[in-house]
């Protein structure tokens, strides 16, 4: 392997681990990476997703104290990511290689559009959990749950997940409804969400995990994840920024232990039942890792804007020679 293409592949993979610990869509830089290096499109996917996984547990280390009083809920959830990225991981080895080839460019192109509208749901999310904050002051009947039952305290950051507290603050600051609401109605991309769940709000909320319907869509979420991967991170943070009413920066640490969950396992199948390009896993492993610590101390206060064109911008052009 020629030294430019090895030092272009860790830089993805860094760009990738970096990414993922903070909304995901880390696949979108390194993927397209690997074809534009003429790898074939399967053996690029589960060489990438193999990469992939440390810088996962490295962001899951980063994220440990959003973790804490969320056993429960990653249990439950984290059975239905298990089961859907195996089942996504089978699906990926069974299925003819043309059948990859040819859903790759929509995959890509759904991803995509998941992370130019990513913005617009998180501050929907902002706003819906400053309604709940005043409800829960006001004594009003709480809001319906559309995916599960109520949530817990404390999760990342802004409109982009891409700013926000720092690792270690969750939960935010105990705002009183009418600072929430100031703090949190996200008008702008880097409006954070931190803070605005009253402590009524983080101590009802604290043994939700959800109900069958969340359950399922996370299963969902697992399948394709386990197949291809990429945005996975914002389709389990729009879930469980819906289901719960917790902070960002917890909701973003749970989904990266699923998102982990679903790596890992998908990686166990891949290096039983399939070849492995080691050199690419290990050159994509090795800066993934440190973007993996990148993304949790200080990859939340890179603006939101950026990175969000970066893999857009990857994106398409990935696109443009699966297509040409």
């Amino acid at each position: 392997m020629p030294f430019l293409q090895a030092i272009a592949i860790f830089a993805a993979g860094l760009a990738a681990g970096t990414i993922n610990t903070v909304v995901g869509s880390g696949t979108l830089i390194t993927f397209p990476t690997l074809l534009a290096f003429g790898y074939p499109p399967v053996l690029a996917n589960v060489s990438n997703n193999v990469g992939l996984v440390p810088g996962v547990a490295s962001g899951v280390h980063g994220y440990r104290a959003e973790l804490k009083g969320q056993r429960r809920r990653i249990i439950r959830l984290g059975s239905a990511s298990a089961c859907g990225g195996l089942l996504g991981a089978i699906l990926l080895l069974v299925l003819p290689a043309d059948a990859f080839q040819a859903i790759v460019p929509a995959l890509i192109g759904i991803a995509v559009v998941m992370v130019i509208i990513q913005p617009r749901l998180a501050r929907w999310m902002a706003r819906r959990q400053v309604t709940r904050s005043a409800a829960a002051a006001g004594d009003a009947d709480p809001l319906p749950e559309p995916l599960g039952r109520p949530g817990t305290p404390g999760t990342p950051g802004d409109a982009d997940y891409g700013t926000g507290a720092a690792p270690g603050a969750a939960g935010g600051s105990a705002a009183s409804p009418a600072r929430g609401t100031a703090a949190g109605t996200a008008r702008t991309e880097g409006a954070t969400a931190v803070g605005v769940l009253s402590p009524a709000d983080a101590s009802r909320g604290a043994d939700a995990v959800g109900g069958p319907v969340l359950w399922f869509l996370v299963f969902c979420a697992g399948v394709y994840g386990g197949y291809f991967g990429a945005a996975q991170g914002v389709l389990l943070i729009g879930m469980l920024g819906i289901a719960f009413a917790d902070t960002l920066q917890r909701i973003n640490a749970v989904k990266n232990v699923l998102a982990g969950l679903v790596n890992g396992l998908a990686a166990i199948v891949f290096i039983a039942l399939t070849h492995i390009d080691w050199r690419v896993a290990g050159l994509i492993a090795a800066g993934s890792i440190l973007g993996g610590q990148i993304g949790a101390r200080i990859g939340r206060r890179l603006p939101p804007w950026a990175m969000r064109l970066l893999i857009v911008c990857v994106g398409v052009a990935a696109l443009i020679k699966l297509l040409a």
